[in-house]
């Protein structure tokens, strides 16, 4: 089951490009029953190994930001190990924290539907903002694993004016430095559940490798809605266990 939980998580990320921490630690709640923290851990270090090839395909390619990443890991790397420091103090509140998880899988998967729809442009040169804002992003990737992706995204999107190319290698950088030093600290604290993690990560490296090779034969962005549809439901399915169990 776990092998292919991540041959169909890496194929879904190759295909579409909607990030693995979103995915990865709802389906560890609903399909395998893992205590939210033990998911988000596990989330998180999946995410890393899944994602360091097309990282350095980025770096190799030029298409990385060096000045806008730093700036992202500014306020994301303090924010990252605050949001798993939160996490592992809250373990013990299940429900509130499967309330928070679920409630940033739907926000992640609302912004990045309401992108595709509505359509986001550059924007003006920002770079202020991307440290606060990332500060957040990072507070919420080590709490739920998930975020990196849509979220920043859409704030380099909103505050440079990076070609889309470098957007998605700058913040495809900057939520592997998030999913290490998270999953780290979840790893510390003894919240990575090792077996699990190998298993998902052999199939990873197979669906990644077939998601990339269909990548440019499937519609990608009707089965992009669809996923984010899907994540809608299992966003709102977390929310529902916490707030009833609550």
């Amino acid at each position: 089951m776990a092998f292919l939980l991540g041959f169909l998580i890496a194929f879904a990320i190759g295909v579409t490009g909607v990030g693995a921490g979103t995915v990865t630690a709802p389906l560890l709640i609903l399909a395998l029953g893992l205590p939210p923290e033990v998911a988000v851990g596990t989330a998180l270090l999946f995410g890393f190994l899944v994602k360091v090839p097309a990282g350095a395909v980025y770096l190799l390619r030029r298409q990385v930001d060096a000045r806008a990443l730093l700036r992202l890991l500014l306020g994301g790397v303090p924010g990252v190990l605050l949001g798993s420091l939160l996490l592992t103090q809250l373990k013990g509140a299940k429900d509130l924290v499967l309330l928070l998880v679920g409630l940033t899988v739907v926000l992640s998967a609302g912004l990045g539907l309401w992108r595709g729809l509505k359509g986001v442009g550059r924007g003006r040169e920002r770079p202020w903002l991307l440290p606060p804002a990332a500060f957040g992003i990072g507070l919420e990737v080590g709490f739920s694993s998930a975020g990196a992706g849509a979220l920043g995204t859409l704030l380099l999107l909103h505050a440079t004016r990076l070609s889309p190319q470098k957007v998605v290698g700058t913040d495809l950088l900057f939520g592997l430095v998030l999913a290490l030093l998270g999953g780290g600290v979840h790893l510390a604290f003894g919240q990575v559940a090792p077996s699990l993690l190998l298993a998902l990560a052999s199939g990873g490296v197979a669906g990644g490798l077939l998601g990339a090779l269909f990548a440019t034969r499937l519609p990608k962005e009707p089965l992009r809605l669809a996923l984010l549809l899907w994540l809608l439901f299992i966003g709102g399915q977390l929310v529902y266990r916490g707030v009833v169990h609550g």
